[in-house]
């Protein structure tokens, strides 16, 4: 995951990577779900990078995408781009799991199972995450709401050791279950006095010697 912040990063970010997908995000409810959705489909596909454009700051870089393949700009939306080329955009409401999962295997095939050994789990779709927030590619509520469904999802396929450490980063009031929603709600009744950012940082420390 990539901040785009300008029209040559755009161009650049196209150009240099034979497939990718950008996602323009804004500050609704519309951009938490398009991106959680995107973002899940994608854990799946490393090899695809997204570059992701904060449309009210860099409303250049938004239009500059616009410019270059005639679609007309909505927010949220993701392109996928094969050779500079778009292959297909969805905008809105449309950027669904039901929508995304056909199109992308059209144009690019199942997606590879990642193969398991048994002995070590795949911590590597929580760094990327806790890279883009990191970096500035991915908000804060973009974060917090991807970060926990992604926890939802495989918390109980994690050891005991995992699960300590994935659920350190936010208070929940539940220790053995992920209900989301409850934990945000959490957070926002009582919050910490370590800011999210600095817990972040933390974590993605801590993930290196899992």
């Amino acid at each position: 995951m990539y901040a785009i912040t300008t029209p040559e990063e755009a161009d650049q970010f196209i150009e240099q990577n034979p497939t990718a997908a950008i996602f323009k995000a804004g500050t609704c409810h519309k951009t938490m779900q398009g991106w959680g959705n995107l973002e899940r489909l994608l854990r799946e596909r490393p090899d695809v990078p997204v570059g992701i454009i904060k449309v009210v700051e860099d409303r250049p870089a938004s239009n500059r995408i616009a410019e270059r393949t005639g679609i007309v700009h909505h927010s949220p939306q993701v392109i996928l781009f094969k050779q500079g080329q778009p292959l297909f955009d969805l905008d809105n409401w449309d950027i669904t799991l039901e929508n995304l999962e056909p199109l992308l295997e059209a144009h690019l095939g199942a997606a590879k199972a990642q193969a398991t050994d048994g002995s070590a789990s795949n911590l590597e779709p929580y760094k990327r995450l806790l890279d883009a927030y990191l970096g500035g590619a991915v908000s804060e509520p973009q974060f917090q709401w991807s970060y926990l469904n992604m926890f939802r999802e495989d918390a109980s396929l994690r050891s005991q050791e995992e699960f300590e450490v994935l659920n350190s980063l936010f208070g929940n009031p539940d220790e053995h279950h992920v209900h989301p929603m409850a934990i945000m709600q959490f957070e926002q009744e009582h919050p910490q006095a370590t800011p999210l950012h600095e817990r972040a940082q933390i974590l993605r420390q801590r993930l290196e010697s899992l």
